[in-house]
């Protein structure tokens, strides 16, 4: 079974969150992919609603909006996600991972969307204290 690191943005405070999923809620992420929205009980948050964003795997390798699928591929870059080019028209081929959730994915980056009745800060810091 996979074990996900998800990194919880709150777009009103502009502060990141890193969450913990393991055991049977990862199994509810598999499947989905870059833009989908998941519930946040996931998350350890009960009531918000979360956007996936991106990721990497447990190797480091981004995942990619556009590339559909799990696997990794081997794609010539000119920009955005996997390259940034230090001059204009460099490319260069890099490895990316696809759009959807794999075992093998690592972290997971999700945005909040819908906000539920307890700040997000309340719930999440309280948890790490203890």
């Amino acid at each position: 079974m996979a074990d996900f690191k998800a990194v919880v943005n709150d777009p009103k405070t502009g502060k990141s969150y890193q969450v913990e999923v393991a055991g049977p809620q990862t199994s509810a992420l598999i499947g989905k992919k870059i833009g989908d929205i998941v519930d946040g009980i996931y998350f350890k948050l009960p009531g918000y609603k979360l956007q996936i964003t991106g990721g990497s795997d447990k190797d480091g390798f981004p995942m990619r909006h556009d590339l559909p699928g799990q696997g990794r591929r081997k794609l010539m870059l000119s920009g955005g996600v996997g390259f940034k080019p230090d001059r204009k028209g460099v490319r260069k081929r890099k490895n990316v991972r696809g759009n959807t959730v794999s075992p093998s994915t690592l972290q997971l980056n999700l945005k909040i969307t819908t906000f539920g009745p307890t700040p997000v800060s309340d719930i999440l810091q309280k948890k790490e204290s203890k």
